[in-house]
């Protein structure tokens, strides 16, 4: 789709939007406004429709099901990806090795393989992984984050035996 065609052009960035309302939605996008406010969690959102989405959460809402099997969605969107369990649908594939995917997220992760990005980098060292999960492991592992414990609060000994029970766990899955 070409953002340069439309009768509505916000001049800030050259979009052009099919509608008045459209050209409005891509305004806050910009400006950060968000007039939408949850009633039960205060959360502000840039567009009424993200805002009957999110109220789904509180009310457990799910008007959206799957005709195959009957499982429930709040979003409508979940649901059509969800079908493609039942039909074996992967419209994304890869042309490098021929892999098909059923989302496109998928496909971005796979690619990662053949060309070796490394997309999530250390914020306290020059180190960069492809998985996320690689990252996370590394922030435990060598800085100590999301243990809530720094070097200074236990001896060299505890750190040790405290890295090496959470490797285990790590590797277990648990």
């Amino acid at each position: 789709m070409n953002i340069h065609t439309g009768k509505y052009k916000y001049t800030e960035c050259g979009k052009c939007c099919q509608s008045r309302h459209h050209l409005a939605v891509h305004r806050r996008s910009h400006s950060g406004e968000k007039p939408f406010e949850c009633t039960v969690c205060s959360k502000r959102f840039t567009t009424s429709h993200d805002l009957v989405a999110h109220s789904r959460i509180h009310s457990g809402e799910k008007p959206y099901k799957c005709h195959v099997c009957g499982k429930a969605f709040s979003l409508s969107s979940n649901l059509h990806k969800h079908v493609r369990v039942h039909m074996g649908d992967k419209p994304y594939d890869f042309p490098y090795c021929g892999k098909l995917f059923k989302r496109n997220s998928n496909l971005k992760r796979h690619v990662r393989i053949h060309t070796g990005a490394k997309p999530h980098s250390c914020r306290h060292c020059s180190q960069r992984f492809a998985w996320r999960n690689q990252l996370t492991r590394h922030l435990l592992m060598s800085h100590n984050e999301g243990t809530g414990l720094t070097c200074n609060s236990l001896d060299t000994v505890n750190l040790f035996f405290l890295r090496q029970s959470l490797m285990t766990a790590m590797s277990s899955g648990k």
